[in-house]
């Protein structure tokens, strides 16, 4: 409320400001004017100005509209047509373009006003001075000082519009680094889930077969099953901070994991704690690269994994076969009978899933596949890797598919996603043939199907647009009031030019000669443009005054001749100073 009311009491500074400097121009108008309509030409236009100026910020055409009116009144006068209200509608016209972000609607107001102040003449049948005045000065205080405003106006937005990038800039560099950090979590996470929940999970196996042993005492079995318990209520704590630290999919689902440890290390590890594992590896062995060996040991390494938990005491099988391109890396685990008993180490169904679609995010982003789902002889993992993961598997990774834990109905599946959101297309994948296409780049030349403009290139593209209409406006105005002008100006130019009356025949002038002996020595026409104050001085009773210039100096004002006539015999002849006596 308090800045709404600083914006309004500075606004209110602003019109007062204006109105102020407006007021004085016209006041000054009035007193050069001398013999001016108090009313009219004063009062008038200050009460028109006090509604116009405030308008301006709400309505700026119709303040246009308004001051234009003033300028029609100066058309209307017999004397001239110039009065200090162009100024007036300068200074509203480039607030019109200051202001309004559009271009048709303040050019039809400055066409409209035009053609009002071309009426006007027409109407009153004004001599050519007033048409020249209404097809070149008015018109230049209309379109000019817009241009000026929207000039102004384009600066003022461009530089709002660099700000505002550079805070964009800077909220992206907030997000890298928020991102960043997130993305540590998620290795934190992913450490914890194929690291500390795949040894958690031996360690309860090692536990419950240690339970079973027959030289335990009846105590020792009982603290056996609270540590049972207590490393099966670790692995469900792992599993939530494991769910808290999950990472959206596209981190890098390489990292966390050991560099220096094989799938034959991990296999010997399993069996030395006590789970029914055996393992062939077939084919020549060809050399891999470091990716897709850590993808094979975390394929492995999730299964046995899941199998020890969903159905302990199974008969697992894993088999890593070599082909020419590929290798395929298949673990077979038994389903527990319905009958079989309940054992520490299977999990609530709400974690159920949860390393599977990572697994397969991992397979899929070293251009793999993987398939996972119960058949014969049991549960089945399959994994087909390449020898050398390829960059163009790496640039998108697909929603995963349907997965089911080991041991549980093929019915039942793990969430979408870790996070259960959609993805956004990467713009390097190739787009989804089923997927519609996105409506800010469709039917665009210059973009790839699915290619995603950024914010920045869109606001160039504009920026671009208007600045090409502005310069070809900036180019046509020009072009537009010189069409009007140079034709007025030779016509004006050729008035004053042939109604100069060089001083020496004016010297030859005689009073009381008649004018059919004269009429070699006067010009082809009087001067039509005489000043207020040489029209108003005192000439003798029942004359008609001509006047004439003394020279064809067009820059300069030139001293004038009167010859005052009374039936077709000059009376008197004299000379009006250039300038105001």
């Amino acid at each position: 409320m308090l800045n709404t009311r600083t914006t309004s009491a500075r606004s209110a500074r602003g019109d007062a400001a204006l109105w102020t400097v407006l007021a004085a121009a016209t006041g000054y108008g009035f007193w050069d004017a001398g013999s001016a309509s108090l009313t009219l030409d004063l009062v008038l236009p200050l009460a028109v100005l006090a509604v116009a100026v405030p308008w301006s910020r709400r309505r700026p055409g119709a303040a246009v509209v308004l001051v234009n009116g003033l300028c029609v009144m100066g058309l209307a006068d017999a004397s001239t047509p110039g009065n200090a209200q162009v100024l007036s509608l300068a200074a509203l016209s480039c607030l019109l373009g200051a202001r309004v972000a559009e271009a048709r609607r303040p050019l039809l107001v400055l066409a409209g006003c035009a053609a009002v102040d071309l009426a006007t003449c027409a109407v009153l049948r004004a001599q050519p001075v007033w048409w020249f005045y209404a097809l070149t000065v008015l018109p230049a205080a209309l379109l000019l000082p817009w241009l000026a405003g929207r000039h102004w106006r384009g600066r003022r937005q461009l530089v709002r519009e660099g700000w505002r990038l550079a805070r964009g800039l800077e909220e992206r560099q907030h997000l890298v680094a928020e991102r960043a950090r997130l993305t540590e979590r998620a290795e934190i996470a992913a450490d914890m889930h194929d690291s500390l929940g795949h040894a958690l999970s031996l360690v309860a196996l090692r536990a419950g077969a240690l339970e079973l042993s027959p030289d335990l005492t009846d105590r020792d079995r009982a603290d056996l099953a609270d540590l049972r318990g207590t490393i099966a209520d670790a692995v469900e704590q792992v599993r939530e901070t494991v769910a808290v630290l999950q990472d959206p999919p596209g981190r890098d689902t390489g990292a966390g994991l050991p560099v220096n440890d094989t799938v034959e290390d991990l296999l010997s590890r399993a069996a030395a704690s006590g789970v029914p594992v055996r393992w062939e590896r077939c084919g020549a062995s060809p050399p891999l690269s470091c990716l897709v060996e850590r993808g094979m040991y975390r394929v492995v390494q999730e299964a046995l994994t899941n199998a020890t938990k969903h159905a302990p005491d199974c008969s697992i099988s894993v088999r890593i076969t070599h082909e020419p391109d590929r290798t395929r890396v298949s673990v077979v685990n038994a389903v527990p009978s319905a009958g079989g008993p309940a054992h520490a180490g299977a999990g609530p169904a709400s974690g159920v899933g949860r390393g599977l679609i990572g697994l397969q995010e991992r397979v899929t982003v070293l251009g793999g596949s993987l398939r996972t789902g119960s058949g014969s002889g049991g549960f089945h993992v399959t994994a087909a890797l390449p020898h050398r993961a390829t960059t163009a598997a790496r640039t998108g990774t697909p929603a995963p598919g349907p997965v089911t834990a080991p041991g549980r109905p093929a019915g039942i599946h793990g969430p979408a996603s870790p996070t259960g959101t959609a993805r956004r297309p990467d713009p390097g994948m190739a787009p989804d043939p089923g997927m519609a296409p996105d409506p800010i780049r469709a039917g665009d030349p210059d973009t790839a199907p699915g290619e995603v403009l950024p914010e920045s290139a869109e606001r160039l593209a504009s920026v671009r647009s208007d600045a090409r209409r502005r310069s070809a406006l900036a180019f046509v105005a020009p072009v537009v009031a010189a069409v009007f002008f140079v034709p007025s100006a030779v016509y004006l130019a050729w008035q004053l030019t042939t109604s100069v009356l060089p001083p020496s025949r004016y010297d030859e002038l005689t009073p009381g000669v008649p004018r059919t002996e004269l009429v070699p020595l006067l010009p082809a026409r009087a001067y039509p443009y005489p000043p207020d104050h040489a029209r108003s001085a005192p000439r003798p009773p029942g004359a008609r005054c001509e006047f004439y210039r003394s020279g064809r100096d067009l820059l300069d004002e030139v001293d004038l001749y009167r010859l005052c006539w009374s039936g077709g015999t000059l009376l008197t002849k004299d000379t009006v100073p250039a300038g105001r006596p």
